[in-house]
């Protein structure tokens, strides 16, 4: 169960990495699966560098809980 956990805590992790690059405009991605019209984010977005930090966070915060158990 703890590293299950783990892998989890990292996966938040590194999804929160993502939308903190994308949000800072360091990385672009284009958009995969569109339904409509899908544009890339382009230039720095406030709103995805928090949700990144934030995500970065908890993810960090539930490695460090799994590995501590």
């Amino acid at each position: 169960m703890k590293w299950i956990i783990i892998i989890l805590g990292g996966l938040l992790f590194a999804l929160g990495s993502l939308w903190f690059l994308q949000g800072t405009g360091l990385l672009t991605v284009a958009p995969i699966a569109c339904v409509g019209e899908c544009k890339p984010l382009e230039g720095p977005s406030m709103l995805w560098a928090v949700a990144g930090a934030a995500v970065m966070a908890i993810g960090g915060a539930v490695i460090l809980f799994a590995a501590r158990r």
